[in-house]
């Protein structure tokens, strides 16, 4: 997504949900519509100081007025918890358009929920969908303690609570057992959809997988980049389709400081493999797709790639640039 395309927001509210946690209510400056979501969906946050952090959007969106996101104040940050914590209202802000790489599965006949801590946040706006539709759906909150309890109104309200299951415990292996019994024999046409901290919905999928649940009915959720140096990485060129220069990217090195420090500018934001703003075409060669942005299929096309994150499978690539 260009600059151009960006939305102008303005913090509206800015509420405490729970020890470290706040929510805040974007509204568009000039008072028009945003655009609609789907539960599930994010957007990709500006904040002061340059930096752009993922953020889903956790209200209804049937009759939604405003963008609601709720943010953990994480230690040690990387600077966007602390930024969010730091915003007040009145305050102007850039976002992107939701994108949603996280939806609810059609036709599943029971939906799991599963959150650890601020990953409640995509799951919530789900659960309500759920509940307005009828459907059949539990929502499991695993929490450190009670005063970590976000959005505690909405879990307890009549619609939700009779399908919304709290597990508070600091021990994760307490917290392990018990999701371990939740997922055990998972019934058919039952659709697992998790989101929390890594390590968390590591421990869920694995679960998940051992008690038997089909990979296609596994969904999660992650905004944590995963840095990954592979004992196969090493070299790679990259060709400038336009100009024929070879940059070498070496291993350890990202292809977008090569690009970078070889004097072709290409427009990043999150340089995560998140957000998208720096996907370029590729003419030629094999990317080796590393990023969270493109689907299975449009990684599988291999006629563009991410050069903030992805990498090369080819000895060069030629790029659209």
């Amino acid at each position: 997504m260009t600059a151009n395309s960006l939305l102008q927001v303005r913090v509206a509210r800015k509420q405490v949900q729970a020890l470290d946690i706040v929510s805040l209510d974007l509204v568009a400056v000039d008072g028009s519509a945003l655009p609609p979501f789907t539960p599930g969906a994010h957007v990709d946050v500006h904040l002061p100081g340059g930096l752009v952090r993922q953020y889903s959007l956790c209200n209804d969106p049937a009759g939604a007025s405003c963008y609601r996101i709720g943010v953990l104040r994480t230690a040690p940050s990387r600077g966007g918890s602390e930024a969010v914590h730091a915003l007040t209202e009145g305050q102007v802000l850039s976002i992107s358009a939701p994108r949603n790489q996280f939806p609810l599965a059609a036709g599943a006949q029971q939906h799991v929920l599963v959150a650890g801590g601020i990953g409640l946040t995509p799951l919530l706006c789900m659960a309500e969908q759920l509940a307005r539709e009828g459907q059949a759906f539990t929502l499991h909150y695993a929490v450190r303690d009670a005063e970590r309890v976000a959005f505690r109104d909405r879990l307890e309200s009549a619609a939700l609570a009779p399908h919304v299951q709290l597990h508070l415990s600091s021990d994760p292996a307490v917290q392990q057992q018990a999701l371990a019994r939740v997922l055990a024999s998972p019934a058919t046409g039952s659709h697992l959809y998790v989101c929390g901290p890594g390590g968390f919905m590591d421990a869920v999928l694995a679960t998940a997988r051992t008690a038997g649940w089909a990979a296609d009915c596994l969904h999660s959720e992650s905004f944590t980049p995963v840095v990954e140096v592979r004992d196969t990485d090493g070299d790679f060129e990259i060709e400038i389709a336009s100009t024929g220069q070879v940059i070498l990217v070496e291993r350890g090195q990202t292809a977008l400081a090569a690009l970078s420090i070889n004097g072709v500018q290409v427009l990043s934001s999150c340089e995560q493999g998140i957000c998208g703003t720096c996907l370029t075409g590729v003419k030629a060669g094999v990317p080796d797709h590393r990023d969270q942005y493109l689907t299975e299929e449009e990684q599988a096309a291999n006629d563009q790639f991410l050069p903030c994150c992805s990498r090369a499978k080819s000895a060069r690539l030629v790029v659209d640039l």
